[in-house]
């Protein structure tokens, strides 16, 4: 870019200002520097380099040099100094609020993109500017850790970088809402989310991770993000202990609970015996979900919970006496694992059914 890439109007009365300065000694008034800066927010409007510009005020200064005396030298300087500075300081305004205003519309856009709440053929034509393609498949993953994280936590940023440094251009969003990690990767690009799985787990501390299925258009990303949502819940509820969950693997459990009043009678049905135990129910529902979470191998299920396998099996004993309902016999079983999966998912029995 040459010297005649500034229009003359940046440099406006700007050659004047030094050579009064220089004549009188005096320094910039009030109303100069405000108008150095006004020029500098309309240069930045209108694209043009801040090194440029820079360089164009003191090309300016040096041209006038050699018919000012030389005894003026430094009051030349000091002024050149003052000017360069609020030019420099009204440039840098309007980009902040450029930033702070593509920020806002970006978050904008993240909010209507996550919450449907935006006509959804004007959302593709925004999501575009923000890197997304609408017309195809998109998953949605979304990492929550110990500690709320925001655009600016270094957990944000170290994420971000990675993503950047191994998959470039690919068009990813990554984001945060209500204090979790999100990444919109398309639904055919399964590594994205498993490389951001793996980066927020260790950025978060060993937070968890769940990801959402594949769906089309800009109500796909809605339906993925809640669907990962619901699975960080369900883990929450049901003490899942793995670091990454998948919705398309936890399926079963919102078909568990559509029928809620249902799932009620079974839990009050199945289980509501055991509040006759010494103790209450909730030792011998911790019993339960130990025993089917380690495959119904009692020495395991005694491992988990601490316990000898001898008195584990004077638990599941005292389990079959109370419901008539043998935990070891497959054809009670499922019926015992369902209800306890529900009670977990209702909060049975702090919660009343």
């Amino acid at each position: 870019m040459t010297r005649s890439s500034v229009p003359d109007e940046y440099l406006e009365g700007y050659a004047g200002i030094l050579a009064d300065v220089c004549a009188t000694g005096r320094r910039l008034t009030r109303n100069e520097l405000e108008s150095l800066r006004a020029r500098g927010e309309r240069a930045a409007e209108a694209g043009l380099g801040l090194r440029l510009l820079v360089r164009r005020h003191l090309s300016a200064a040096r041209e006038l040099s050699p018919a000012l005396p030389s005894a003026a030298a430094d009051r030349v300087l000091a002024a050149v100094e003052q000017a360069v500075d609020a030019f420099a300081e009204g440039y840098e305004r309007s980009q902040k609020l450029a930033v702070r205003q593509e920020e806002a519309a970006r978050r904008e856009f993240i909010d209507d993109l996550l919450y449907g709440r935006s006509d959804l053929g004007r959302l593709a034509e925004r999501a575009e500017r923000f890197g997304l393609l609408l017309s195809r498949a998109h998953a949605v993953a979304v990492a929550q850790g110990a500690t709320p994280v925001d655009d600016t936590h270094p957990a944000t940023r170290h994420v971000e970088s990675a993503l950047i440094a191994r998959f470039g251009e690919r068009r990813i969003l990554l984001t945060t809402k209500d204090g979790r990690l999100v990444c919109v990767a398309p639904g055919d690009q399964d590594d994205v989310l498993v490389y951001f799985a793996k980066q927020a787990h260790a950025a978060t501390d060993g937070g968890r991770v769940a990801v959402g299925r594949a769906h089309p258009g800009a109500g796909g990303v809605v339906h993925s993000y809640e669907e990962a949502l619901n699975s960080l819940d369900l883990a929450d509820r049901l003490e899942l202990e793995e670091p990454v969950l998948r919705a398309a693997d936890l399926l079963v459990y919102p078909v568990l609970t559509r029928d809620r009043q249902a799932m009620a009678d079974l839990v009050r049905s199945a289980l509501g015996p055991l509040q006759a135990a010494r103790g209450g129910a909730q030792p011998l529902l911790d019993t339960l979900t130990a025993y089917f979470d380690a495959g119904c191998i009692a020495a395991e299920a005694a491992r988990r919970l601490r316990l000898s396998v001898r008195a584990l099996t004077y638990r599941l004993e005292r389990i079959h006496k109370l419901t008539g309902t043998n935990p070891a016999d497959p054809v009670h079983r499922y019926t015992l694992q369902t209800a306890v999966i529900g009670a977990r998912l209702l909060g049975w029995p702090g919660n009343e059914i």
